[in-house]
């Protein structure tokens, strides 16, 4: 594995969901079934990510750290966050200024979202639509 930074446990607690920093990827490792001890590709990313948590309904949130390319000069917006489906797709994205560069979200029962960063001293607090 290349730079492994996160990970969680799916809901049915069969496979675990591993960020990959370095390629910009999830990877899914199988603990349980006939894939036990096997791994393969879960979805490929556009930047590194930082963490990965459960989101409460089957997928994932994963933390981008920055984006694998930048926008061009001038342009102050990244993605920051992406929700991924049990199925290995994007189904929402997040985006913030480029100051901001999270190691973390998660999603409480609530509907916020609660997004971190070693390089901020506050949590920012986010209400889910």
């Amino acid at each position: 594995m290349t730079y492994p930074n996160g990970v969680a446990i799916s809901a049915d607690r069969t496979h675990l969901i591993v960020a990959l920093t370095g390629p910009c990827k999830l990877l899914r490792y199988w603990i349980r079934g006939p894939n036990a001890g096997m791994s393969e590709p879960f979805t490929d990313l556009p930047g590194y990510p930082d963490n990965v948590r459960p989101d409460g309904r089957g997928g994932y949130w994963v933390a981008l750290h920055r984006e694998r390319f930048e926008l061009p000069f001038g342009l102050d917006s990244h993605r920051v966050a992406m929700r991924i489906s049990a199925g290995g797709k994007v189904v929402q994205e997040m985006r913030g200024p480029k100051s901001v560069r999270p190691t973390e979200i998660m999603e409480r029962k609530d509907g916020k979202i609660y997004m971190g960063s070693v390089e901020l001293p506050y949590v920012e607090v986010i209400k889910s639509t």
